[in-house]
């Protein structure tokens, strides 16, 4: 099971489920978390994404709770579209 919540400075964050929203860019591959309006690039889908990984680790692990909580709030949120006709 996926760890929903972090511990900072003595409080719980509790995470929602992240996202990677990939993007061809001209010659670059733009990725986002929207929850966390965490952007990163690469030459390729995959390392742009192992790029997006590492700068929403990055963040998790050396911001304040208070910018994660400000990140969480700010965020986009992603929902599935559910069509009746497609």
């Amino acid at each position: 099971m996926k760890q929903r919540w972090i511990e900072k400075e003595g409080v719980l964050i509790d995470l929602p489920n992240l996202s990677a929203v990939i993007a061809k860019d001209g010659a670059w591959y733009v990725s986002m978390c929207p929850e966390l309006d965490v952007a990163s690039q690469g030459k390729t889908r995959k390392s742009a994404y192992d790029m997006l990984t590492e700068a929403v680790e990055l963040i998790l692990e050396h911001a304040s709770a208070t910018e994660i909580r400000r990140r969480l709030r700010k965020g986009a949120r992603v929902r599935t579209l559910e069509l009746k006709a497609a």
